[in-house]
């Protein structure tokens, strides 16, 4: 997208008095007050990773139940450790992916090219894989990776049923197994499991600070002791001994405090958007209903002219609908992903249609 373009964009996203998918952009004086909310500002910084920085990771390990979380700069560095240390373990660098999943998506394989470690794919199915395609790799693995929930499938969850029996199967098959726990906030209430029962399923888990919660950045690494000491030591061989990062630290707290009581409330709500949405002409949504607070939208028109729609209606209306439609393989059809936080809990089901008819409109006009 031309920076001109995203400027504009993000200028009549905060200019909005309504939003419906997504939230307001913030500012880096937004920034200095969550940081202020996270903790004491006028406590010593961190030094390589004391004193803030320490106090996540515990708050961590405690969500998840682990004896242990070491806090990342990336969330691509804590993954390729992840894997890192199962293949060490086991002698085995072979490990069972997703071809959707975000090593092979969005990491540019670091996996491979940094770690030397091989991928297999279970399945290309647009899901996690189930336990029969576990038991069925043709050769030993050191690690299962599951995304939590799949993004690049659309969100997509198994049940808690399935992903138990994955896990045993992984473990079973003398692998371990990693999840991506990137979104694993939101993937509690469909799986019906707090995020520690869902962690204890797994070996280990990466958290982002980030995506859902809306920290400045960083991730997390939760799992034994003895995972958290490996960590810690390929952290500073990947480059990721920060001197300071209480910045990333007092903000993920400040978000860990106020989203996470609301991410329930954002998936219930998410199934009144997306039935709404369904409601528009030849619309479709996946899941339907969604699993988590995100989900697809397809509309049958051209992602150019929704997306024109949609920063026009921000502009005159001072009501935002949905940004970053993309075309997809059925001429005339564009996609777009819906996330629904907490500027959207005030969108009633009608004012959902009648937004998604404006947006129609404008895209539609001669």
């Amino acid at each position: 997208m031309p920076e001109n373009t995203r400027e504009r964009r993000l200028a009549a996203l905060r200019g909005c008095d309504r939003i419906l998918s997504g939230v307001r952009p913030t500012t880096m004086r937004d920034r200095i007050a969550d940081m202020e909310a996270g903790g004491d500002l006028d406590a010593l910084p961190d030094f390589y990773g004391d004193g803030p920085v320490t106090a996540l990771e515990e708050r961590v390990a405690g969500l998840l139940g682990t004896e242990a979380a070491v806090f990342f700069a990336t969330g691509t560095m804590a993954q390729q450790v992840a894997l890192r240390y199962g293949a060490d373990r086991t002698g085995n660098p072979t490990v069972a992916l997703h071809p959707l999943g975000h090593q092979e998506l969005s990491e540019s394989h670091a996996y491979s090219r940094l770690s030397g470690l091989r991928g297999v794919w279970p399945t290309t199915a647009p899901r996690n894989p189930t336990a029969e395609e576990i038991n069925a790799l043709a050769e030993p693995v050191s690690s299962v990776v599951l995304e939590l929930p799949l993004r690049d499938a659309g969100f997509v969850l198994p049940t808690w049923d399935e992903l138990a029996a994955t896990a045993a199967a992984a473990h079973r098959a003398g692998a371990r197994l990693h999840l991506d726990g990137a979104r694993i906030w939101e993937s509690a209430p469909y799986l019906e499991h707090s995020v520690a029962e869902i962690a204890g399923l797994a070996d280990s888990t990466y958290v982002s600070f980030y995506k859902t919660l809306g920290g400045i950045s960083g991730a997390a690494l939760a799992g034994s002791a003895e995972l958290a000491s490996y960590a810690r030591v390929w952290r500073h061989r990947y480059g990721g001994e920060v001197f300071q990062q209480w910045p990333a630290a007092l903000t993920a707290i400040a978000c860990l405090d106020r989203e996470l009581p609301r991410i329930p409330e954002y998936v219930r709500h998410a199934r009144t958007v997306a039935a709404a949405l369904a409601t528009l002409p030849d619309a479709r949504v996946f899941p339907e209903p969604p699993h988590t607070h995100r989900f697809r939208l397809w509309l049958p028109h051209p992602a150019q002219a929704l997306n024109d729609a949609a920063l026009a209606l921000a502009e005159e209306e001072k009501a935002w609908f949905a940004a970053g439609w993309q075309d997809t393989e059925v001429p005339g059809v564009a996609m777009a992903e819906i996330t629904v936080a907490g500027p959207a809990l005030e969108w009633t089901a009608a004012d959902v249609a009648e937004a998604g008819e404006r947006l129609i409109g404008r895209a539609t006009a001669p």
